[in-house]
């Protein structure tokens, strides 16, 4: 008699098991260490022919985790398979996953399949597993090692004469087939055979003592799902079979055994893969321990005992892991500073630029950073050969031969950057109050309205970052006409401005403050600022930091208001309120101010809150509900008549109120006879 041997497990990761693990480390687990259950499989035992010596070569006896794994619902179960349930224990640090008592884990993990096996008559328990893992989530590296626990028997079963046979040679045709019938149609670990020879029948290895009641010994057969296609090892879960068992009927001392290896039934005159064979012990099994000592640490590449490394860059697409790599910084503020944070709401906001400039670049930069994937940039210039220094997404080609269009260059580039980045730009003039617009241009100006138009409805935020002031005034109209989020820059020479629209007084609530926009504190409409002025004035001569930090505190402040639960009704802390009471009253970034205005020379920032004006004539209900029934008609009257915003609002009314009240103010003269100055 020969002492049994058994085929171990070996492990077989799929690459979509670490996409996985990655996204439950990032999203789920974040900086706990406790196990989670995960799910495998085995298939039936394998081998091929070898071409040059006609031996048969069995593949290997692998327990195989996927992407499904660590979901009941998703976790699909191979053909001709059978599941095994794990537990998976990942590590913070790398230090923490060599330091780890892994003696004290496999026993506990051992003591529960012994629990559950033999304490709760459970058989499913019998191929548990674990696994210990360490994941790089920067290089896309994994260290994991798994245990497939079994049971050392002592004294050892032995393989009786003639050992592992075909099964043929025991069960005729028709009970093979009996028995492929019944696992296809139910898959198990486990089960029972009472065969005459001739028919079979299948059972349920729970029901040991009914199923085989009143059977002779010669009849009875112990069948297992083969993983081994080695013919004379069968695969390791045979090891849990046998300990549960001689734990459970004491008086067992030989069983006939049936390794199931057929996935199809033969054709023709071929034999069956299933192996046949008979084992039993020298002596009664040792109950002197509460169960018996476990193997199953599984052996590393070089045949040692030791964890083994996954290393995913070299086969992962680059953009894969960039687009991975974007979100993991945002990922990670959730572990310990923001776990409120909703980083969905972030990334799934689109955003308009209008201003391709050195705003449009830093505030598009910035936005990448929160993980935003929609960015659309407007703008009519060139690149010129001043750019490039100040502005990030321009290179000192992109001036050459005229300059590339400023919007899709800029577009272009943020591709370069990040290619997960949804990037679009439009070569487009933004009509303006004070410009008049010449019969002849009539069609494009339409025209470029409507792109204007289609643009900002089918983005979420707006940022209006252009260089002059007039400029700014149709789509603050056309974005509170739509209920979008505005956020306003400008710049001086080193004084910045960063503010939020507020809603239109339409979907204002009752007793609800109304924010101002940027025309908000204007007693004139928005008019001509650029003809007949100086190089020096028509351009923005500004500190060359200034632009980085109002385009960064626009895009922060977005990111508060879309954190907000009342989003673009998020309320501005009230006037002289301490900040840090304003941050606790805000959102869960802080506070959420309506006008930040910075001043360089001071490294100072202040809040200032500016209610809304019943007669701007950027975000008046008179002005919108003028826009939404007359459309083009009052915006030509914009453009082109001086003074027709003024009348529209009632602003020069207001004027000259103003005017005939001074002429009527007494001003009482100095007393005296000399000059005072």
């Amino acid at each position: 008699m020969t002492v049994l041997q058994f085929a171990p497990f070996s492990s077989l990761v799929q690459p979509a098991f670490w996409h996985e693990l990655t996204s439950l480390k990032i999203d789920v687990l974040q900086l706990s260490d406790d196990s989670v259950p995960i799910n495998a499989s085995y298939a039936l035992g394998k081998s091929i022919k070898d071409r040059e010596t006609g031996k048969d070569i069995a593949l290997g006896c692998n327990l195989t985790v996927g992407g499904g794994s660590f979901s009941n619902d998703s976790f699909q179960l191979p053909p001709n398979s059978v599941r095994a349930s794990g537990i998976l224990k990942n590590f913070n640090t790398v230090e923490d996953f060599k330091a780890s008592d892994k003696t004290a884990f496999f026993n506990q993990v051992t003591d529960e399949i012994w629990e559950t096996a033999i304490t709760k008559r459970d058989p499913s328990a019998l191929t548990k597993f674990l696994v210990i893992t360490f994941a790089d989530l920067k290089k896309y590296k994994f260290f994991y090692w798994f245990a497939f626990p079994a049971f050392v028997s002592k004294p050892a079963w032995e393989i009786l004469d003639p050992g592992w046979t075909n099964a043929d040679e025991t069960f005729s045709p028709d009970a093979l087939r009996s028995i492929h019938q019944h696992l296809q149609a139910n898959p198990t670990p486990f089960f029972l055979i009472k065969s005459d020879g001739n028919k079979a029948e299948v059972g349920d290895l729970e029901k040991y003592q009914e199923f085989f009641a009143g059977v002779t010994q010669s009849s009875q057969a112990i069948g297992f799902h083969d993983p081994s296609g080695l013919p004379t090892n069968p695969g390791w879960p045979l090891r849990n079979l046998l300990a549960y068992l001689a734990a459970l009927y004491p008086n067992i001392t030989t069983l006939r055994i049936l390794c199931w290896r057929d996935a199809e039934v033969p054709s023709g005159n071929a034999p069956w893969k299933s192996r046949f064979g008979t084992v039993s012990l020298p002596s009664p099994i040792d109950k002197s321990a509460a169960r018996p000592s476990a193997v199953g640490w599984e052996k590393n590449v070089q045949g040692k005992l030791g964890a083994r490394l996954a290393d995913l860059a070299p086969m992962m697409d680059p953009s894969r892991l960039a687009d991975q790599a974007v979100d993991l910084n945002l990922k990670l503020m959730r572990w310990r500073i923001l776990p409120a944070l909703d980083l969905d709401k972030v990334s799934s906001t689109k955003c308009l630029l209008l201003g391709a400039g050195t705003l449009g670049c830093y505030v598009a930069r910035v936005l990448m950073g929160w993980g935003v994937r929609n960015i659309t940039f407007v703008d009519s210039a060139r690149v010129s050969f001043s750019n490039p220094v100040r502005q990030p997404l321009f290179e000192f080609e992109d001036c050459m031969d005229g300059g590339k269009v400023k919007a899709v260059c800029a577009a272009d580039r943020l591709k370069k950057i990040f290619p997960g980045v949804n990037a679009v730009g439009h070569e487009l003039s933004v009509p303006m109050p004070g410009h008049p617009v010449p019969p002849a241009s009539v069609d494009k100006t339409k025209k470029d309205i409507e792109t204007l138009e289609k643009l900002i409805d089918e983005h979420d935020a707006i940022f209006l970052l252009m260089d002059s002031r007039e400029s700014r005034w149709l789509p603050t109209v056309v974005g509170a006409s739509k209920g979008k989020i505005i956020l306003n820059s400008a710049l001086g020479f080193d004084t910045y401005l960063v503010m939020r629209h507020g809603a239109r007084a339409k979907i204002t609530p009752a007793g609800h403050q109304r924010l101002g926009c940027y025309y908000c504190n204007d007693v004139v409409a928005p008019a001509d600022s650029l003809t007949d002025r100086t190089l020096d004035q028509m351009c923005t001569v500004t500190r060359p930091g200034l632009a980085s930090i109002a385009a960064a505190t626009a895009v922060e402040l977005l990111v508060s208001v879309i954190q907000h639960p009342k989003g673009l009704l998020a309320p501005a802390p009230k006037p002289n309120t301490p900040p840090e009471d304003a941050a606790s009253e805000g959102g869960i970034l802080g506070m959420i101010p309506h006008q930040l205005r910075g001043f360089l020379a001071q490294f100072r920032n202040v809040p200032i809150v500016g209610a809304a004006y019943d007669k701007c004539t950027g975000c008046s209900e008179t002005v919108i509900t003028a826009y939404e029934t007359q459309g083009y008609e009052m915006l030509e009257k914009a453009f082109n008549e001086t003074g027709y915003l003024e009348k529209l609002t009632g602003l020069d009314k207001l004027y000259e109120e103003a005017t005939a009240v001074m002429e009527n103010v007494d001003f009482d003269e100095a007393e005296g006879d000399g000059d005072d100055f």
